[in-house]
């Protein structure tokens, strides 16, 4: 009996098998087994599983346009089709970046520029999305380079070089390792630099009544002076009179003024405590050279504008009223109380009155239109009618809106006038004597209707006819 074939060699401990030459796995599903279509064709002799390995992306974020490359050696004459600017064939006349010629390279075939390399970057998602993409970091020397420059021309300006700036750089950083503890440094909190004395009551704690002097945190003092009835009040007090007494005053601008240096310049060298006499000096230097700036200043002022001939002489100046002892009481505006109001005039011409009128033009407003106020006239430039023109105004409106239909019922006068003036016009006119009546004369009923409606003037009841009134 032969003897069994040997088995086949394992490829478990095979690290260097790749995996198109493993054996295909009939427990795997035909859905993951198979190759989809767009995997590739299925000639491939590559892993039938490659779809479903982990797939290493290319990476892309290094491409980038070679700027300004050339392809080569530039053509020695002008070749069709190319630009008429400077005859190279990769762009046109108007996408040319080249300077403007007055003649192309067209018309002279002179200096013809090599053509451009033009690339097909294929960039990924985040390729596009690089801000930093394309972007040399050798080009940041420059920056480098132009700081230091300027870095040492400051130096020798200084009057000092590398090496004693690397020790001023050196003992800088000692002096603020040190500031807290020696007290005078200017990087010193201002916590450090206003401690109290410890056994002192807290300024804060004094601020318990309401009616009391009242405690700002920002600058550590005691404010409200209308307080003066407990010990908050009188501490207000005593620092009042220790700012304002003696040589407080100077010592608060001398220490503003080195603040203020120290700040501006960096310069440590004017400290009130290390160095008072230097701070002293430049204080008074600066104050002699403001006033020296503004004499001249004022002497300018009186070369142009008139000198001491044109001031007011010492003995009226003296008996000037500089005070009055007059009350005057202001309004919640700000204004004096029971002064005339001014009003308050544009660049304009005002309060011209033309054609007769005794207002200006918009000085009236009706119906959404401007006019006249004297007469009611819409009508600009227009010649004035005074009251007239505002009775046809309101005739108008009246006769607009139909206020003149809707009229108050007469009184009890009105109506006995109205009969009297309809009984007068009831009455026939008198007519005309005929030449018969003329001719036949008076007759006797003519005569007596004379008689009774004739008055004498010298009759003295004539003036009680037509009264009811009784005669005693």
């Amino acid at each position: 009996m032969p003897p069994p074939p040997p088995p086949p060699p394992s490829r478990r401990n095979d690290s260097k098998a790749s995996a198109a030459s493993k054996e295909e796995n009939i427990y795997i599903p035909s859905f993951i087994s198979k190759r989809p279509f767009y995997a590739g064709e299925e000639g491939d002799q590559t892993d039938y599983l490659e779809h479903q390995r982990l797939q290493k992306s290319k990476d892309d974020q290094s491409k980038w346009y070679d700027r300004g490359k050339k392809l080569g050696p530039a053509a020695t004459k002008y070749r069709k089709g190319a630009c008429e600017n400077c005859g190279a064939m990769t762009h046109k006349t108007k996408e040319c970046l080249s300077r403007p010629r007055a003649k192309g390279a067209k018309w002279t075939g002179r200096d013809i520029q090599a053509d451009e390399v033009i690339q097909d970057v294929q960039l990924g998602w985040d390729a596009k999305r690089d801000r930093w993409n394309g972007y040399d970091p050798k080009e940041y020397r420059h920056v480098v380079n132009r700081y230091t420059q300027m870095e040492e021309l400051r130096g020798q300006l200084d009057g000092s070089d590398k090496k004693d700036q690397d020790e001023g750089e050196e003992d800088r950083d000692d002096g603020e390792k040190y500031a807290e503890e020696s007290d005078m440094g200017r990087h010193q909190s201002t916590a450090t630099r206003q401690l109290r004395l410890r056994e002192d009551t807290a300024k804060y704690l004094l601020n318990l009544d309401l009616e009391s002097a009242k405690y700002d945190p920002k600058t550590r003092t005691m404010v409200d002076a209308g307080a003066t009835a407990d010990k908050a009040a009188q501490l207000f007090a005593e620092e009042g009179f220790l700012r304002a007494s003696g040589d407080a005053a100077e010592f608060e601008k001398a220490q503003k003024y080195a603040w203020e240096k120290q700040e501006k310049s960096g310069d440590t060298s004017q400290h009130l405590q290390a160095n008072p006499t230097a701070g002293e000096f430049l204080r008074k230097k600066e104050r002699e050279e403001a006033e020296k700036k503004k004499a001249t200043h004022l002497k300018a002022l009186q070369d142009r504008y008139g000198g001491v001939e044109s001031t007011m002489p010492s003995a009226l100046r003296s008996v000037m009223v500089t005070e009055s002892e007059q009350f005057v009481e202001y309004d919640e505006a700000g204004l004096i109380k029971g002064a005339p109001t001014t009003i308050a005039r544009s660049k304009y011409a005002e309060d011209i009155f033309t054609n007769n009128h005794t207002s200006v033009w918009g000085s009236w407003w009706s119906n959404f239109k401007w006019g006249y106020a004297c007469c009611h006239s819409f009508i600009k430039n227009s010649y004035c009618t005074g009251e007239d023109g505002k009775k046809a105004w309101e005739n108008a409106e009246r006769q607009r809106t139909g206020a003149a239909l809707t009229q108050d019922a007469p009184t009890q006068e009105e109506k006995r006038n109205m009969q009297a003036e309809e009984a007068e016009a009831a009455k026939p006119a008198a007519k005309k004597r005929t030449v018969e009546e003329m001719m036949g004369g008076i007759t006797e009923a003519e005569l007596d209707e004379y008689r009774r409606k004739r008055t004498a003037a010298d009759d003295p009841m004539a003036k009680y006819l037509s009264t009811d009134q009784v005669v005693s």
